[in-house]
């Protein structure tokens, strides 16, 4: 069969699996145990064969789904999880030991910051750089660093990090890079063009697309040899060793930490992934139509967009993600606007913590998600009292400009 695109690929996945009655969708299965005929079976599973024995550690629904985010990260392998937080967690708790030193990018969201807190409390050093420069990853690299992570697009300042320059650093220095796509999605850019060992979704947001069901995955490109990897344990070094990594992901992160992605979850992420490309397209577009108007207007101080000639990393994010450039973007309202008032004038936006929706929502950063942070570590990322985080959606894009324009009239 002929090489398909990217969304005639997905849509027909489940088709092509060879599912039972001939189903076009992999139905929800919801059993939590699975029972077998044969003992040696049932112990060949819980030997490493593929198969099913408890539903935490995956069901035939979750694994379509898997087979689903393989594909379009052109991976060799992917484990889902309860949401993307779990997944990080999964990651760095199953890899890393204390006395490793992990770098990671300084412009990261503020859970994935709260996340690597704990991780530092339990004895793992970490490096926080401008990860926009690959030479500050090489700086402050030792011989106890056994991995990098970056996000692709920075929430809410919309860095792009040197994917490619860090990237050719961990082949270097036989480092597991890990990447967070969820801003630009498989769709817009994949970590194996870069060398990213494992690359981390957060499902529930442009995957998923419809604000229905939580979710995240850990997809293996399968570019990592872990046989010289020190921390994989000595149970799970069998078979190809490409693999090994993603293996002990699974056992720890859905046997041990129990952070599971339920059959319905896993339904309602691959059927929304079949209009990812249509979804996101027009995504794009909207946002780039939207920065380039407020970017005009006397009471917007400042936008920060990647597909605006005045960002930093422009030039790098036409080349990373094929010239589209994600649906996030940061708007800094002039001094004397009122944020709340202005935000409270909003008609067609919706006053909301989420990203990746159909729906465009906004809400004020320095009061919510980045509030734990304090005023200190906000005022060195770059993060005023008056920004706002603004995922763009699916609607007319006459209407969303419509919408900032008259609630920026009246403040």
């Amino acid at each position: 069969m002929p090489k398909n695109g990217f969304t005639t690929t997905i849509i027909h996945s489940d088709r092509r699996s060879n599912d039972e009655y001939g189903a076009i969708h992999v139905p929800m299965h919801t059993s939590v145990e699975y029972a077998f005929s044969d003992s040696r079976e049932l112990a060949a599973v819980f030997q490493g064969k593929p198969g099913f024995t408890y539903a935490r550690q995956g069901t035939p629904t979750t694994a379509a789904l898997e087979a689903k985010l393989t594909q379009m990260e052109e991976g060799a392998g992917t484990v889902t999880f309860a949401t993307g937080m779990a997944a990080l967690t999964a990651t760095f708790f199953s890899l890393l030991k204390m006395g490793d030193h992990l770098i990671c990018s300084q412009h990261i969201f503020g859970n994935t910051n709260s996340l690597l807190g704990t991780l530092a409390g339990l004895g793992v050093d970490i490096s926080f750089v401008d990860a926009t420069d690959a030479a500050n990853v090489r700086n402050a690299w030792r011989p106890q660093t056994r991995m990098v992570f970056t996000e692709t697009l920075a929430n809410p300042g919309t860095q792009v990090a040197d994917l490619q320059g860090i990237g050719d650093f961990c082949g270097e220095k036989n480092l597991v890079y890990v990447i967070d796509g969820t801003l630009t999605s498989p769709i817009l850019f994949k970590g194996r063009n870069v060398g990213a060992s494992l690359v981390v979704n957060a499902l529930s947001k442009h995957v998923g697309g419809h604000g229905n069901a939580l979710g995240g995955a850990v997809t293996d490109t399968g570019l990592y040899d872990w046989a010289d990897y020190p921390n994989i344990a000595e149970p799970y070094r069998k078979g190809k060793s490409t693999s090994w990594g993603l293996t002990q992901i699974k056992k720890k992160g859905l046997r041990d930490m129990g952070g599971t992605l339920s059959s319905d979850a896993a339904h309602r992420h691959a059927t929304g992934a079949e209009t990812l490309a249509l979804r996101m397209h027009r995504i794009c577009d909207n946002a780039l139509s939207l920065a380039d108007h407020l970017s005009a207007l006397p009471k917007v101080a400042k936008v920060y967009y990647p597909g605006l000639d005045s960002h930093a990393q422009h030039e790098r994010a036409t080349s990373l993600f094929g010239g589209r450039y994600g649906g996030l973007m940061g708007i800094e309202l002039a001094g004397d606007i009122d944020v709340f008032e202005f935000l409270n004038r909003l008609q067609v936006l919706v006053l909301a913590t989420h990203l990746g929706d159909n729906r465009t929502l906004v809400l004020p950063v320095a009061h919510t998600i980045y509030y734990e942070m304090g005023p200190e570590r906000r005022a060195q990322m770059g993060i005023s009292d008056n920004l706002l985080r603004v995922s763009v959606g699916i609607e007319d894009i006459e209407d969303l400009i419509e919408d900032f324009n008259q609630a920026l009239a009246h403040s």
